[in-house]
C-alpha cells in the first residue's frame, strides 16, 4: 500500500477538465497541465482535483496495464509530514500503532493513527524511517491536517512536526515491468519491499520507495513538487518500450479492491477499528504505549462485534458500498467497498459482517441490490494473484 489517499465514500462521478475547481477551491497537482493534455477526466478527491481516468484508455485498459505491464499514477494529493528532532522516532512510535522498532533506517512501515479514547482509525499512514531523529509520514489527503494536529499537540518541545503536503509530488509506478522502466532511467530497483533509497533522475533528487497500492511489483517516487513535470516527462519518454500507460484513481480503486486493501473512510474509519478491519498485523501489541492501546486491547480480548471479510459474486451482481447483506430474513452486514473486478470479470467486495452470524469462508450471503437479492460467497482476499508476492 501506499495509503489510498482518497476521501471517504465511493469514487465520485467523473467531470471534464473544465470542472469548477476554482469555485470549490480544490488543490491541483503540479502535474495538472500534463493530465489535461492527456485528456484526463477529473474528480474531487480529498480536497484535490485529480485524474480519474484518461482519454483513449479508460479504467479497464488502465487496470490491465498495471496487471500486465506498467502504469503510472499521480498520487500527489497524498499528505506529507515530517517529524524531526531528538527522539523523533521514539515519539512517533509512542503515538502510531505499528512498532518502528521492528525496522531500521531506510525502511518504510504501514501504520495507523488511532483515536486514543476509542481505538478508531484517524488515518492509515506510511512511515519512512530515516534516523532516530527523522521520520517522514505519508497520510491520506483528507486526513493530513488532523494527523499533523494530533502529533503537534502531543510532541515534546524538542520534536518538530511539519506539514509538507504541497512540497512534494508522489508518482506511483506499478506493474510487472516497473523495475524494467526505472532501471532504464538509472533508478534503483533492487531494494526490498517497504524500503527506500535516495536517487537522482534528470538532475532531480528524489526518493524511490518499493511500495504501492496495487499488489503488483511497484515503486513510489517522492519528488520535490517543482520538479514533478521533469520526472513525469522522463518516465514517459522511456515508457514506450514497456507499454507504460497513465492511470487514474478509478483504476487504482479497482486494483486495490481486487487485492482486498482497505480504503480509509470505507474499510477503516473512526467507527471501524483495526481489530474489526483485521488490521491487527499493523499494531505493535507488545509496545508499552500507542494511541488507542487500551481500547484496542480490550476489543481484541472481548472479540469484535463485526469483522471485515471478502465477498465474490456468484452471478453477475456488482456490489457497491452501503449495500446490505442478509442470511434469510436477518441482516448480517454491510458492504464497505465493492466493484466489478476487471481481472476476474466478477463483482468483488469488502464487507463488515456480524460476528454473531458465525459465518465462515465459503458461506454464501445475499446482497440487496435495488430491491432484489443476489448471492455472494465469503472469500478470503486477495481476489486475484498478483505477479509478485
Amino acid at each position: 500500500m501506499l495509503t489510498s489517499g482518497v476521501a471517504p465514500g465511493k469514487l465520485p462521478p467523473m467531470t471534464d477538465v473544465t470542472s469548477a475547481a476554482a469555485e470549490t477551491r480544490l488543490r491541483r497537482s503540479p502535474l495538472h497541465e500534463r493530465h489535461t493534455a492527456a485528456g484526463a477526466k477529473f474528480a474531487p478527491f480529498g480536497g484535490w482535483e485529480m485524474p480519474l481516468e484518461y482519454a483513449g484508455g479508460g479504467v479497464l485498459k488502465e487496470h490491465t496495464a498495471v496487471r500486465t505491464a506498467v502504469g503510472v499514477f499521480d498520487v500527489s494529493h497524498l499528505g506529507k509530514a515530517r517529524v524531526s528532532g531528538p527522539g523523533a522516532a521514539e515519539f512517533v512510535n509512542a503515538c502510531l500503532s505499528n512498532d518502528l522498532g521492528r525496522i531500521g533506517p531506510g525502511r518504510a512501515q504501514y501504520t495507523l493513527c488511532c483515536d486514543d479514547a476509542t481505538g478508531g482509525v484517524v488515518d492509515d499512514i506510511i512511515a519512512y524511517l530515516y534516523a532516530d531523529d527523522h521520520v517522514f509520514l505519508i497520510p491520506n489527503a483528507a486526513n493530513t491536517a488532523e494527523v499533523v494536529r494530533r502529533l503537534r499537540a502531543a510532541a515534546p518541545e524538542q520534536v518538530t512536526v511539519t506539514d509538507e503536503h504541497e512540497a512534494y509530488a508522489v508518482l506511483a509506478v506499478q506493474g510487472p515491468r516497473s523495475a524494467e522502466l526505472l532501471t532504464t532511467l538509472g533508478l534503483p530497483t533492487e531494494h526490498g519491499y517497504m524500503s527506500f533509497s535516495a536517487a537522482s533522475l534528470a538532475g532531480v533528487e528524489l526518493t524511490v520507495c518499493r511500495t504501492g497500492y496495487t499488489g503488483e511489483l511497484g515503486y513510489e517516487l517522492v519528488v520535490p513538487a517543482e520538479h514533478a513535470v521533469t520526472v513525469w516527462d522522463a518516465l514517459f519518454a522511456a515508457g514506450e518500450g514497456v507499454e507504460l500507460r497513465a492511470c487514474g484513481l478509478a483504476a487504482r480503486d479497482t486494483l486495490r479492491t481486487e487485492m482486498g486493501y482497505p480504503l480509509h473512510g470505507q474499510d477503516l474509519s473512526l467507527e471501524i477499528s483495526p481489530v474489526q478491519a483485521r488490521s491487527g498485523w499493523a499494531v505493535g501489541w507488545d509496545k508499552p504505549a500507542f494511541w488507542g492501546r487500551d481500547a484496542l486491547l480490550a476489543e481484541k480480548t472481548a472479540g469484535p462485534r463485526r469483522t471485515l471479510r471478502g465477498l465474490v459474486a456468484v452471478d453477475r451482481a456488482i456490489p457497491r458500498p452501503g449495500m446490505t447483506l442478509h442470511v434469510g430474513d436477518a441482516q448480517v452486514g454491510t458492504v464497505t467497498s465493492g466493484t466489478f473486478s476487471p481481472t476476474r470479470k466478477q463483482g468483488v467486495a469488502l464487507a463488515l459482517l456480524d460476528t454473531d452470524a458465525k459465518l465462515a469462508d465459503g458461506d454464501v450471503v445475499d446482497i440487496e441490490i435495488r430491491g432484489r437479492r443476489a448471492p455472494m460467497q465469503i472469500t478470503k482476499p486477495p481476489f486475484v494473484t498478483p505477479s509478485v508476492k
